[in-house]
């Protein structure tokens, strides 16, 4: 029987002889973290294993996390998953076609993330990905315009692709979840400083993932201690985030943003470093109460971090008006 023979008794034709896979090649991509993780404390600060259930809500949006035997995903675990969403991003930037499974070389994400490439390290990258893969989320944050509530794992499956001589990973294959892909593909994320890879302790770069998803391009962003304990998912008591916060102000490490506390046990936080023709459109608050009564129940804030996403990828073009310019993105935004 030949390979042409499609005939009773005869084999299926192989239909697709490759899986299909995007190959992460983009050595130069710029880091990009998702909105909904930024916003909300999916991932463990804790640096030993963390097995308490987590469970979240605020403002209309719940979040339920369960860890494995191994823990809960921890903020240095993101790093693996913040390496996808930039490769994916760059390459829809650059018009490439994009798959939900990605193959990865270790060695690369390692350098990238700017961790060691010691054997130890490959040890600690194969127990990042069981612990991505065995966090379960149930939660109704909405991902691409889609709001719905279900579980799943920060990522589907991986695997071990190959293997060095002595046992150590060369290349990985893993597949995103659906929910994290559909933001991707939305381009529901934001721009890092490569210096996020630098910072050690795990509170420091939950506190920049709230600054930059918060504060943005904007002057200044200030919240309350209390609500900012909340949102950071430390399960430290108040008292101690606070002192945290305060060996934060006075070490002044955090890339692009100064932290600095006000009376009424408020934090302030403020671009550092830019120009104000560098500092990006600025937009009222007038015009955020107009976005928020035209997308209820959306977040209007990552809604303006998008648009200022939006605004920076198509060349930063003069707005005379940011106000009405946002608005209108905003329609057509929702309309899509």
């Amino acid at each position: 029987m030949t390979g042409q023979d499609h005939g009773s008794g005869g084999l299926m034709p192989r239909r697709h002889p490759t899986p299909d896979f995007f190959v992460c090649d983009l050595f130069d991509a710029a880091p990009k973290d998702d909105l909904g993780t930024m916003e909300h404390p999916i991932f463990s600060l804790s640096t030993r294993p963390d097995r308490r259930i987590l469970s979240y809500a605020h403002n209309g949006t719940s979040v339920e996390v369960t860890p494995s035997v191994r823990g809960r995903a921890t903020i240095h675990d993101k790093d693996i998953l913040i390496y996808c969403v930039s490769q994916l991003m760059a390459a829809l930037n650059a018009g490439r076609e994009v798959s939900r499974t990605l193959r990865l070389t270790a060695h690369d994400l390692l350098v990238a993330t700017n961790r060691d490439t010691s054997g130890d390290a490959y040890q600690r990258l194969r127990e990042a990905f069981e612990r991505l893969a065995g966090t379960r989320i149930t939660t109704n944050i909405a991902t691409g315009g889609i709001e719905t509530t279900q579980g799943f794992g920060l990522i589907e499956s991986w695997e071990i692709v190959r293997r060095s001589k002595g046992g150590r990973m060369i290349s990985v294959a893993v597949t995103l979840s659906d929910w994290l892909y559909r933001a991707v593909l939305a381009k529901s994320v934001l721009t890092l400083s490569r210096d996020y890879f630098r910072l050690r302790k795990p509170l420091e770069r939950r506190i920049y993932e709230l600054a930059r998803k918060h504060c943005g391009r904007q002057r200044e962003w200030r919240v309350s201690v209390e609500v900012l304990h909340k949102k950071s998912g430390s399960t430290a008591p108040r008292r101690v985030f606070r002192a945290a916060l305060r060996r934060m102000i006075a070490e002044a490490r955090l890339p692009d943003y100064h932290l600095a506390e006000e009376e009424g046990d408020i934090l302030r936080v403020s671009r550092a470093g830019l120009a104000e023709r560098d500092s990006g459109p600025l937009l009222s608050a007038d015009a955020l109460e107009a976005g928020r009564a035209m997308a209820p129940g959306w977040d209007i804030h990552a809604l303006a971090a998008e648009w200022q996403s939006w605004w920076e990828e198509t060349g930063r073009p003069r707005l005379n008006a940011p106000d009405r310019a946002f608005l209108g993105w905003l329609r057509g935004r929702l309309g899509r």
